[in-house]
């Protein structure tokens, strides 16, 4: 089509055309709706319904007063041109874009009658050589009265006289029972693009339920790992109430110590309490010292292993602690992963019911 012409409505619709061979069935133009617009060629002042499919022209319609679009059912709709010598046909989505499509055609075809009229007044004010009205325009008994060859050129020549034929000849047509067979071809189209979305719908359900099965094996390894770190704890935990023992002995020997400790304390301080005097021989006062000395020396020994028991006391209990608050964490984690196995289960259990 042409750059001059502009559009001015379009719509989607499934395209047909008349067998040409029998008269009597349609042939979709294509597997898939296509667009179809109206167009306005202001410089020749026509209108035209134009649909293109790739690069080929489906419909080139130019729309005449003596056109009549035709409603054969809620979804379709179609309309002779005698000039291409086809019937078209058009199937729409909804019962709406037919009536938006019908009502531009009645406006389409009401501007092209009057875009005639003002060139056919032009034409008859600027050729002199007519001398003839609009009101002076011959009857029609006067042109039935001619011979019956000139009736027959008349015929040949008239527009008019075709469509009205070709009026004929689409309503003896319908009455065949074209109509019935536009209607199964507009809801086989249907049919088959709701099909097709199913089909897409029924993919995406089976991508779905493969990804949850990845899913659901992926929870059942970590859970299993858990189960594993569990058990492992457990027997650590095992091992220690034997630590638990081990501490109870601890605690206990700390206790001795600590009296033993203090026993000696007193006993050190009573020998620094008595008097050199005492003393009868400085042998005896040497052992004396040397006894204080050594019980000293047992003395720091003792601090030293009572320290000792208590730095390893604090780090037993230390890991004691740690151990329950992982036992914890693993719990909670196995908790939330039972339930997302749980919930993925019901899943699939409703898709395979579905």
């Amino acid at each position: 089509f042409s750059r001059r012409e502009q559009p001015i409505f379009s719509t989607r619709a499934h395209v047909f055309q008349i067998d040409p061979a029998t008269k009597r069935n349609w042939i979709p133009a294509s597997k898939h709706a296509l667009t179809v617009s109206y167009f306005y060629d202001a410089t020749r002042n026509v209108y035209r319904i134009i649909s293109v499919g790739g690069t080929k022209a489906i419909i080139n319609s130019t729309i005449t007063p003596n056109m009549t679009f035709t409603k054969t059912s809620q979804k379709f709709g179609q309309w002779a041109d005698s000039r291409a010598n086809t019937v078209y046909g058009l199937g729409f989505a909804s019962e709406q874009h037919l009536s938006q499509f019908a009502e531009k055609f009645q406006e389409v075809k009401e501007a092209a009658r009057l875009a005639r009229e003002k060139s056919q007044d032009k034409t008859e004010l600027t050729n002199p050589a007519l001398n003839i009205t609009s009101h002076q325009v011959l009857p029609s008994p006067i042109i039935s009265s001619n011979g019956p060859g000139e009736d027959k050129l008349f015929r040949s020549q008239s527009a008019d006289v075709e469509i009205t034929t070709e009026k004929e000849r689409l309503k003896k047509m319908l009455s065949e029972g074209s109509v019935s067979e536009v209607q199964w071809e507009a809801e086989f189209f249907s049919l088959q693009d709701n099909n097709n979305k199913l089909v897409a719908a029924l993919h995406e359900a089976n991508a779905n339920v493969d990804q949850w099965k990845k899913q659901l094996a992926a929870y059942q390894e970590e859970t299993e790992t858990l189960r594993q770190r569990v058990a492992e704890l457990e027997s650590q935990g095992a091992h220690d109430s034997s630590s638990e023992n081990n501490k109870e002995e601890l605690s206990q020997t700390l206790e001795e110590l600590e009296l033993l400790i203090k026993a000696k304390d007193e006993e050190i301080q009573m020998l620094k309490s008595q008097k050199c005097g005492r003393w009868e021989t400085e042998g005896e006062r040497e052992e004396t010292l040397q006894k204080l000395q050594e019980l000293e020396a047992r003395n720091a020994e003792l601090e030293r292993r009572l320290h000792l028991a208590e730095q390893t006391l604090a780090e037993t209990l230390a890991e004691r602690e740690k151990i329950q608050n992982e036992v914890t964490k693993v719990a909670e984690i196995m908790d939330v992963k039972i339930f997302e196995l749980s919930e993925i289960r019901q899943g699939l259990a409703k898709l395979v019911e579905s």
